[in-house]
């Protein structure tokens, strides 16, 4: 853990009213019906008590999608799926600003992997019940351009084929655009790829090969995005994971490079791979009221990144898999649901908060909990960077952060992404063995790093990235409830403690908190 690898693309506001439709069939089984506590605004600690309780049903989008209109709006182009490729010829016959009504039925494109629609700024796309655009495994992309602006709704994608790390709708990551009430299902690579501005909201984004959202644009950063009340599910149809080990491209959604975002009030599900994952460069991300559960991998990644707000989500049953697979290994890491790696709070980096604040949630059922991670041979400028040639947001050219100079002064502090300011409160972390189905490797926080050893002209050497995130970088725990058999590893994979030691000198996290060794005890 604690690697990331590059996922290239191709080149908040108002709260939705959630929806109450029959749940969604997903890629690994029924999960239960999905709860989460109502969203707050505020980037400063809540008050409130250890242990919070799930209330409010979310995102229960894919069964029952709401229908567009059935008649065309004043003034609308209708557009005729008996017609090949009706759509793409009347939007570049069409001026900007035009909308388009996409009749009952399966809309096709040219047969051509290339032809896709182009449109013109503030066009506008709407479904009637029933319109569907089928890419039928021969279109690459359905929506492109650079146009901003642009507005889908109640509009189902499907059969696209776009190549690995591209995307099938806004493919060019155009900025202002609007996804809403749509279904984007059974795609090659992402669903959606996104652009500033750009809202997604009530959406099922499902079953695609590689990932339902894929947040990248490229020259980013990518700023101002809202994700909200979507159902995000069973995506990485294609398993890239398993074609390329370690691709680390796949998922519910990724974001890469975004500068605030707001992620409120999602469904993320049954997905293969991590839910949530912030991959480089993020920051001032607020992600709250979600249910996050029954994911293969991590509920949620932020990686590499700045300035976060986690807060009043529901967590549960994810990281089974690969857990499970580090167990069987005999890996010692602690794999967590939550896992914070190389990213904390940095008030020189301007956001709605200066910490990364991770409080209010329910953890219930996931392989573990919470892990706090350095790599000590990951910095600027360092060969074992696997996020390319990007570098911190406090050092704008990666040069600079050479021998001599990254020896000593602010380059020594600013060179590395850090994993500090990171407050955990007022969570509850709940865990029984038997329900997940472990005996070993499950039912960990931790915060840690690995011994430094490089490059041969790193300064990190040694033990001085595990002394820090342990004891001098502002990371805390406390006011936490514990049920169930919870150990901590803290300072390297190899000093696991119980709570007392976790509690006591010289560590001393978990003022205030709790722990109930088993559910009846």
């Amino acid at each position: 853990m604690g690697t990331t690898r590059r996922l290239w693309g191709a080149s908040a506001g108002l709260v939705l009213a959630l929806l109450a439709a029959t749940g969604c069939s997903s890629g690994s089984g029924a999960p239960s019906e999905p709860t989460a506590p109502s969203s707050r605004s505020t980037a400063v600690p809540a008050p409130g008590p250890a242990t919070p309780s799930p209330a409010t049903a979310v995102a229960r989008v894919c069964a029952g999608p709401q229908a567009g209109p059935a008649t065309p709006p004043d003034g609308a182009v209708p557009v005729d799926p008996a017609v090949t490729g009706d759509l793409t010829a009347k939007t570049k016959a069409s001026p900007p600003h035009t909308t388009f009504w996409l009749k009952p039925g399966t809309h096709t494109l040219e047969a051509d992997r290339y032809a896709q629609v182009v449109p013109k700024e503030g066009d506008t796309y709407l479904g009637a019940p029933g319109a569907v655009l089928d890419g039928h495994r021969t279109n690459q992309y359905a929506f492109g351009g650079s146009a901003p602006d642009v507005t889908l709704r109640y509009l189902t994608v499907q059969g696209f084929v776009a190549p690995q790390n591209e995307g099938v709708v806004n493919h060019d990551s155009a900025d202002g655009w609007v996804i809403e009430h749509s279904v984007v299902q059974n795609n090659s690579g992402a669903g959606l790829m996104a652009g500033a501005r750009q809202k997604v909201r009530a959406n099922c984004l499902r079953d695609n090969g590689q990932l339902g959202l894929n947040a990248y644009k490229s020259g980013g950063p990518l700023s101002d995005l809202l994700v909200e009340g979507n159902e995000i599910t069973g995506n990485d149809t294609d398993q890239w994971e398993k074609r390329q080990p370690g691709c680390g491209c796949t998922g519910g959604a990724k974001f890469w490079a975004v500068n605030r975002a707001d992620v409120l009030g999602n469904w993320v599900h049954d997905n293969r791979g991590p839910g949530l994952w912030a991959d480089t460069n993020d920051n001032d991300f607020r992600i709250e009221g979600n249910v996050l559960e029954s994911n293969d991998g991590a509920a949620l990644i932020y990686e590499t990144s700045y300035n976060a707000v986690i807060r009043n989500n529901t967590i549960r049953r994810n990281n089974w898999v690969d857990g499970r697979r580090a167990a069987d290994r005999g890996d010692s890491f602690p794999y967590a649901t939550v896992y914070l790696s190389e990213s904390g709070g940095e008030p020189r980096v301007p956001a709605r908060t200066d910490r990364i604040e991770i409080d209010h949630n329910v953890l219930e059922d996931n392989w573990s909990g919470i892990t706090l991670w350095e790599n000590a041979d990951r910095f600027c400028n360092s060969p074992a960077n696997t996020s390319s040639g990007d570098c911190t947001l406090l050092v704008k050219e990666a040069a600079r952060c050479a021998q001599p100079s990254i020896a000593a002064g602010a380059l020594y502090a600013d060179c590395r992404w850090k994993t500090q300011r990171v407050d955990i409160h007022d969570n509850r972390f709940s865990l029984d063995p038997s329900v997940v189905g472990c005996t070993t490797g499950c039912g960990r926080m931790g915060v840690l790093a690995n011994y430094g050893t490089y490059p041969d002209w790193s300064p990190y050497k040694g033990e001085l990235v595990a002394e820090a995130i342990t004891r001098s970088q502002d990371n805390r725990w406390q006011r936490n409830t514990y049920v169930g058999p919870w150990t901590f590893v803290a300072h390297d994979p190899s000093r696991t403690l119980d709570f007392g030691q976790w509690q006591g000198a010289p560590y001393q996290q978990d003022a205030g908190s709790t722990l109930q060794p088993t559910a009846g005890g």
